[in-house]
């Protein structure tokens, strides 16, 4: 046996050794690992995701929000007072009252309410400091200047810091170095241009997003004969798979495009990773819906809720109707389960209904800011951060390690991805107005791997534009506002404690937790 240039058995050789293992031989796994240890070159590991000598061999994982439309820096956690700006009454700065201070804390927290969301008659009221008082520790902010203004180009770039190492995206990075031996390392749920695909072709098909637009009816298709009434038994279904697979092989197709890389990822899901997501039984743990019949029928057609189905509802008790909370939902089951270690969500530009002021999510999302800045602002910021403390609340009560004493979050990054900011200049006083797109902003990192209560940065109170630092020592840099996309990409794989070498990013070691 010999292998490709991407480390993995030709066509052939997959079929010799799935005969093998029909004819029961016990020599399969050290045939197939031996042929591959002997041509085990640092390359060949990455492309195979095999970890790096830096890396503890356990693995993190990664949620990137999709905080489409334009989340803001400046109406959150660094927002500005009125009394500290000598321009106070044309930019985007708000009342003393609103702004809350954080004990012992760089953070500020926004207190907003309205009766109206812009033209939409929905009554809200929004208050950052519960959230940011419970996770300032485990919180950091870093200014940023991005390169586009134009949503889906943004977004990509927020996620691969402008091609900052080959064009891979975190998400790839990711489950590249530590989702080795899972079965779906990438999960995304996001919208438009956080759906994207980086550009470094010489990963592993493993490591690009696999797209999941129905969180809550997904889980049902990763069965190919259970949930179907009068469906064959599992035997007789093998037994045709394997007849399909060999008559396939014998085709004129197959003879034609055998040596394909597209016929030869095809066959790999279908001959290897179908029967491996079966066995895993991730109808049933990824299975958030209840058994309530007769509107959901599960044990009708043979099928279970899964046994982490009612911690999960009482989470996201709307995960059916609300698909950022299903979103939410299917994530801490991904990892819990170790099916994924990238998984992106968040809101999308459609409007959502339900709850007390009957309006979940707003036409464009945080892109309602071109109709209310302040409204949309507080109205979104408090939709990701419910989503958001819901999430941690389950990676804490979830072992991760029972001999170190470690949960899934401490093994958690979460890195709210936004496309751009906001334009600070406003009519003289005006409380409700509208905002264009604008490259100055900051992102927002949580987890128990950052240098927590840390601001990398800062703001000028005159303009409420936000200033750059160093990435290595931390040291805010006034009137610094050069473009540093490479730098938070950085950052995010540096504060995870990724293996860089040969990247050629930037240091980032202000990021990580010392």
């Amino acid at each position: 046996m010999t292998l490709k240039k991407n480390g993995r058995l030709s066509r052939r050789e997959i079929l010799h050794a799935l005969s093998l293992c029909a004819a029961g031989s016990t020599t399969l796994a050290p045939f197939l690992s031996g042929c591959r240890s002997a041509l085990d070159t640092p390359e060949s590991l990455e492309k195979r995701g095999g970890r790096r000598d830096a890396l503890d061999g356990k693995p993190k994982f990664l949620v990137v929000i999709s905080a489409a439309g334009g989340a803001s820096i400046v109406d959150s956690f660094l927002a500005v007072r009125a009394s500290e700006s000598n321009n106070a009454a044309n930019i985007n700065c708000f009342p003393d009252a609103s702004v809350q201070a954080v004990a012992n804390s760089p953070f500020r927290a926004v207190r907003y309410s309205a009766s109206s969301l812009g033209a939409i008659p929905a009554s809200f009221a929004a208050d950052q400091l519960a959230f940011v008082n419970k996770y300032k520790d485990q919180m950091l902010v870093a200014t940023s200047v991005g390169t586009s203004v134009n949503h889906v180009i943004a977004q990509k770039r927020s996620l691969t810091g402008n091609g900052a190492w080959r064009g891979r995206t975190l998400q790839e990075v990711v489950a590249l170095q530590f989702g080795s031996g899972m079965p779906l390392p990438n999960i995304n749920m996001g919208t438009s241009g956080y759906t994207e695909r980086g550009t470094d072709d010489s990963l592993p098909a493993s490591c690009f997003g696999e797209v999941v637009t129905s969180p809550s009816l997904w889980p049902l298709g990763l069965d190919g004969t259970r949930g179907i009434e009068g469906a064959p038994p599992r035997n007789v279904m093998e037994l045709a798979r394997a007849t399909r697979n060999r008559l396939d092989a014998e085709s004129v197709f197959g003879q034609t495009f055998q040596d394909a890389d597209a016929m030869a990822r095809w066959n790999e899901q279908r001959k290897i990773g179908q029967p491996r997501i079966e066995t895993l039984d991730l109808i049933t743990r990824l299975n958030v819906l209840p058994d309530m019949p007769p509107s959901i029928p599960l044990t009708q057609y043979g099928l279970q809720t899964s046994p982490d189905g009612a911690q999960v509802r009482s989470a996201y008790p709307d995960f059916f109707t609300d698909p950022i909370q299903g979103q939410a939902a299917l994530a801490f089951l991904l990892f819990k389960h170790r099916v994924s270690s990238s998984v992106t969500l968040g809101p999308d530009f459609n409007v959502v209904l339900g709850g007390p002021s009957f309006l979940k999510n707003p036409p464009l999302a945080f892109d309602y800011s071109h109709n209310d800045h302040r409204g949309a602002q507080a109205f979104m910021w408090a939709r990701i951060l419910s989503t958001i403390d819901a999430l941690i609340g389950l990676l804490k009560n979830e072992p991760f390690d029972t001999t170190t004493g470690e949960t899934l979050w401490d093994r958690t990054m979460i890195y709210v991805a936004t496309d751009f900011g906001r334009t600070r200049v406003r009519p003289p006083n005006t409380t409700v107005f509208g905002t264009g797109h604008d490259l100055n902003n900051g992102f927002l990192l949580i987890s128990p791997m950052v240098k927590g209560n840390t601001v990398l940065g800062g703001v000028d109170p005159n303009t409420a534009l936000t200033y750059g630092f160093d990435a290595r020592t931390g040291v805010a840099i006034p009137g610094k506002m050069t473009s540093n996309e490479p730098d938070i990409f950085s950052g995010v794989l540096t504060a995870m404690g990724a293996d860089l070498s040969g990247s050629g990013l930037p240091d980032a070691s202000a990021f990580k937790k010392a």
